[in-house]
């Protein structure tokens, strides 16, 4: 019963074992379903679930139904028109990454997102290209496609090297599709929870470093080939500036003007964002200008800079795939597939919870997946989404994806028809522009310090992320990156801060006793707490921290013990150990038994029970021995194992359990284990735990319920109707029976 005074409470109960509780309160028993009764439940059928799959797998039929004309349309063409541009040139300017033709970022800026419209779950994120992505693809094009020939490449069905350089960023980005769907059918979307956001944030600025690292033959206009991983960054940066002799100064000075203007108007629009009513679209504007400034005093031909040149007309015809590519690139597909979801999922996330609407992780793999399927057979590269281009389609009112579809219809405009106007385009304004657009990731720097302050191992798998992903390149430094990761979860696991508990303030509260001062500690008992899953990996550490704590090793303590009864025994028979009324006398001084002659006998029979039913009397271990009989003592005679933040044991860490238990009861010490979670007893009967030794009667619910059992327990046993015998020594060589106190 539980009675309220004031802020505080009382609580007048019995001191309850798992026993005890389990009798008085009995459980409800309850069906748990098998792996049949689920594939029942799965292969089901009704109209309500047909009904649910469709709207599951279609989700433009749940939502479009209810579309408010009214209300959103405007908005959605207002943000459409504006998220198309952007998507106009990022898409030109992330083909640069991928090493192929300008015009392909445009293919990868139009087919994913109409198929993100009828798939996708979130109303916001404006899919296409995104620069991590595209440098991840653009690593494989330059692996696979050798750029000095076109005819002694590891492919043959091409006939130019930009054809090869497609065909290479086509089909890695279809088999990432590929892998995409396959983990959404099969309902593994919570695989993106082994990404953290630690470790998204190291690898992005990574990304960016390479990015940079990327564009600056654009922007100094030098003939660079590509490096081939691992080590390709600096290498690059080798190629880069062992040229810089040669740079074109028109498409420097034009990239960082470009560049300064870019990142200033971002600022404005970052610190102005409220009172602005849509941001700044400089990207449009400087790329208007620079199209213009080129054309009009012929930069070509004047100063010798390098255009974009035609961008055709019309869409190309799906692309010719080649199984050594396949065969070649599934490590790197696999990478993108998981980063590509990460990022879209992310910034979706971010949305679904602003505006309130759910999104579906396993739905968005099947849309992420069937949209770089279609992209990738018709010549586009891999499609995620970036926050910026996000941004905008959310900032200019876009309410659903309808915006998105309009982007769309913008750059099949663009493709269809006026793509000739960015002929005159200089590559160093789009490598200028992706450039900008990096200015969020680069800024993840500053989070280093957060994280130092805030958590180490979340600031160590930055920082390892990051490193490995500049210097092995993204695909490997992300395979690096989370094997680090699980690895610092092992390390959390494995090592866990074990503490000794005691009473707080003489109520029911335990806390690590050396965080107050207002502490309690019953004498005799020890209270040991574990924060963190017993395993086969960390049971060893945990025993070892358990004898730390106590102070003593229960076996040695044991093994010792028996050595002593022997000694005693013999002592016994030889006459050296007399026995009176009143006292034990011992005849000698010593014994010339050497350790070496006990410890030949079998090592099993030292680690049994002591057993002194054949001595005239009880030893006390605490006491002054004969004569060259020497055993470690110990202080306590109660241990309390909390183990209410333990999530599970396996089955090798219970039987180690079992044998550290047995060693403390063999020496007398009484094992309480506390907090235990639900069906953990259940589980420690159906491994056979339990013996004469080990009962379920050790079980309490709480430290507390513990703690009052052994003081309970202990002052009956020591009341003045209980007569304990101990040896104790009154003269040199006498030894008489007395009675020991509790406290």
């Amino acid at each position: 019963m539980v009675e309220p005074v004031g802020n505080q409470y009382v609580v007048a109960r019995p001191v309850y074992s798992e026993n005890a509780f389990g009798e008085e309160h009995k459980k409800v028993h309850r069906y748990h379903k098998t792996f049949l009764d689920h594939l029942r439940v799965c292969f089901r059928c009704s109209p309500e679930k047909a009904k649910k799959i469709a709207t599951g797998l279609l989700p433009i039929t749940s939502w479009l139904p209810e579309y408010r004309f009214k209300e959103w349309l405007l908005s959605d063409i207002v943000s459409g028109i504006s998220t198309g541009l952007v998507a106009v040139l990022q898409g030109l300017a992330f083909a640069l990454l991928v090493y192929v033709p300008p015009r392909y970022g445009l293919y990868a800026a139009f087919y994913p997102v109409i198929i993100y419209f009828f798939f996708g779950t979130s109303r916001h994120i404006s899919v296409g290209p995104f620069p991590v992505l595209s440098i991840m693809v653009g690593e494989v094009v330059m692996n696979l496609v050798d750029e000095g020939t076109s005819t002694n490449s590891t492919l043959t069905n091409s006939s130019t090297v930009d054809e090869q350089k497609v065909q290479v960023a086509a089909t890695v980005t279809l088999l990432a599709g590929i892998f995409q769907l396959l983990l959404g059918v099969l309902q593994v979307g919570f695989i993106i929870i082994y990404l953290s956001q630690s470790l998204i944030s190291g690898f992005t600025t990574a990304a960016a470093i390479h990015v940079v690292v990327s564009q600056l033959k654009f922007i100094f206009q030098l003939d660079v080939r590509g490096c081939k991983e691992p080590l390709a960054i600096f290498c690059t940066l080798g190629k880069n500036f062992g040229q810089i002799t040669k740079a074109n100064i028109a498409d420097l000075v034009t990239a960082l003007i470009i560049l300064v203007i870019v990142f200033a108007v971002k600022e404005i629009n970052e610190r102005y964002k409220a009172k602005l009513p849509v941001p700044i679209p400089i990207e449009l504007f400087v790329t208007v200008i620079a199209a213009g400034v080129s054309y009009a005093f012929n930069f070509k031909e004047r100063f010798k800079v390098d255009v974009i040149g035609s961008l055709g007309q019309g869409l190309e015809a799906p692309v010719v795939l080649d199984m050594e590519v396949f065969q070649s690139c599934v490590g790197d597909a696999f990478s993108i597939a998981v980063v590509g979801f990460a990022v879209a999922y992310s910034v979706a996330k971010v949305y679904s919870i602003k505006y309130d609407y759910p999104i579906n992780g396993n739905q968005e793999l099947i849309a992420f997946g069937l949209s770089n399927i279609f992209g990738g057979a018709f010549r586009g590269f891999a499609a995620s989404t970036s926050l910026s281009r996000s941004g905008v389609q959310e900032s200019t009112g876009g309410k659903t994806q309808i915006a998105g579809l309009l982007s769309a219809i913008i750059v099949l405009i663009v493709i269809l028809a006026i793509g000739f106007l960015l002929a005159p385009l200089q590559k160093s304004v789009l490598a200028a522009l992706a450039l900008g657009n990096l200015k969020g990731m680069l800024m993840q720097f500053k989070e280093i310090g957060v994280l130092w302050r805030k958590d180490k191992y979340d600031c160590m798998i930055w920082v390892v992320t990051f490193l490995s992903a500049v210097i092995l390149g993204l695909a490997i430094g992300l395979a690096a990156a989370v094997g680090f990761e699980l690895l610092t979860i092992v390390f959390r696991t494995q090592f866990p801060k074990c503490t000794l508990l005691a009473n707080v303030g003489r109520s029911n509260i335990y806390k690590n006793r050396k965080d107050y001062v207002d502490i309690y500690e019953p004498e005799g008992v020890k209270i040991f707490r574990c924060p963190a899953p017993i395993f086969f990996a960390n049971i060893d550490f945990f025993k070892d921290k358990l004898i730390s704590a106590v102070g003593f090793n229960p076996l040695r303590v044991l093994r010792k013990r028996n050595k002593a009864l022997r000694k005693i025994r013999k002592m016994l028979k030889k006459g050296e150990l007399q026995a009176t009324s009143k006292c034990f006398i011992c005849t000698v001084n010593g014994l010339n038994d050497s350790e070496e002659e006990l410890d030949n006998n079998s090592i099993e029979e030292l680690d049994q029970p002591t057993n002194m039913a054949d001595l005239p009397f009880q030893i006390d271990w605490n006491t002054d021995l004969p004569p060259n009989i020497t055993v470690p003592r110990i202080d306590i005679h109660s241990l309390i194992l909390d183990f209410s933040a333990v999530s599970f044991f396996d089955v090798s860490a219970l039987r180690v359990l079992k044998e550290i238990l047995k060693e403390f009861v063999r020496i007398d010490v009484d094992i309480y284990i506390v907090g235990a979670h639900d069906g953990f007893l259940e589980k420690l009967e159906r491994c056979a735990f339990f013996d004469d030794e080990i009962k379920p009667s050790i079980f309490f619910l709480t430290v507390h319920d513990a703690v009052l059992h052994i003081l309970v327990k202990r002052d009956i046993e020591y009341s003045p109707k209980f007569k304990a015998m101990k040896v104790t020594p009154v003269l040199d060589n006498c030894y008489v029976p007395s009675q020991s106190p509790f406290f």
